[in-house]
């Protein structure tokens, strides 16, 4: 028991060490929380597999079993382990260089091998993600081709917005920005966002509409709540302006020996008794 407060205070005295290191640096509270809190999970768990292991060797040495021996012969079982878990190698390794250079954390949301979600845990042989569905994604560290973190200081919401041609795209900039500048000026949206949201300009020609592409820089994990409230006011904004959002339009065509449907519909309403056709 003491061996594990001693233990339990030295991972406190790192970890508000730690802390004061960061506001030092100026990192923000929430990035360096998340890096902390994942330095300090693995450390205990390295810990407290080293104390099971002291633990297990003194009981043996109390019930007159040699240790020694079983200490040497340590080297060479964990070069044989090492030759058939090359694989368990591998993934410590780069888990340790994932901690290491400070790729991701736990609370961030990232992208590991084409698959999104928030990091729930990160072990020393596997990282864990929770994607939007709840399910569980569990990649071996050494499996983990491409990572993307989409929270690291801070995170963005890239929208385009379609308008009419008919409009005028200098007019509806202007709109836009004025939303932003809105936002901004807002108790609940304007903490969240870093900036101005970035209006890029128009960027394509669509089939029916042009596209005016833009950003917005939030603090990390909130894109997606500004954004959604974003788009909520341009909406309203659009339709207190009178401009228009394009949609597509179909025409129904049932062959040439079919009547086509408006007159169909016309002959009906014309003589709904005789129109059989």
């Amino acid at each position: 028991m003491g061996c594990h407060e001693a233990a339990s205070k030295s991972i406190q005295r790192l970890e508000k060490k730690l802390i004061l290191k960061s506001r030092t640096a100026g990192e923000p509270p929430t990035e360096s929380q998340k890096r902390i809190e994942t330095l300090v999970r693995l450390i205990k768990q390295a810990l407290l597999i080293a104390l099971w292991l002291t633990i297990g060797l003194m009981m043996l040495r109390e019930f007159g079993v040699e240790i020694g021996p079983i200490i040497a012969s340590a080297g060479v079982v964990g070069l044989a382990i090492g030759f058939g878990a090359q694989n368990l190698v591998r993934d410590i390794i780069a888990g340790f260089f994932i901690i290491l250079e400070n790729q991701i954390r736990v609370g961030d949301v990232a992208l590991v091998n084409g698959t999104g979600g928030l990091v729930e845990k990160i072990n020393f042989r596997t990282t864990v993600l929770r994607d939007q569905g709840g399910a569980v994604h569990i990649f071996p560290n050494g499996n983990i081709t491409t990572l993307s973190n989409l929270t690291n200081e801070w995170s963005a919401y890239i929208f385009e917005i379609g308008v009419a041609y008919k409009e005028n795209t200098d007019h509806v900039i202007d709109i836009m920005k004025q939303v932003g500048k809105e936002m901004r000026e807002d108790e609940t949206y304007g903490p969240l966002m870093l900036e101005d949201p970035d209006i890029f300009g128009l960027d394509k020609f669509s089939e029916s509409s042009v596209i005016i592409k833009g950003r917005i820089k939030t603090k990390p994990i909130r894109q997606w709540e500004v954004g959604r409230e974003y788009l909520r006011r341009i909406k309203l904004s659009f339709d207190a302006h009178h401009i228009e959002i394009p949609f597509p339009h179909r025409s129904i065509y049932f062959g040439e020996n079919s009547k086509s449907f408006d007159l169909q519909l016309l002959k009906k309403i014309q003589s709904p008794e005789t129109a059989t056709d």
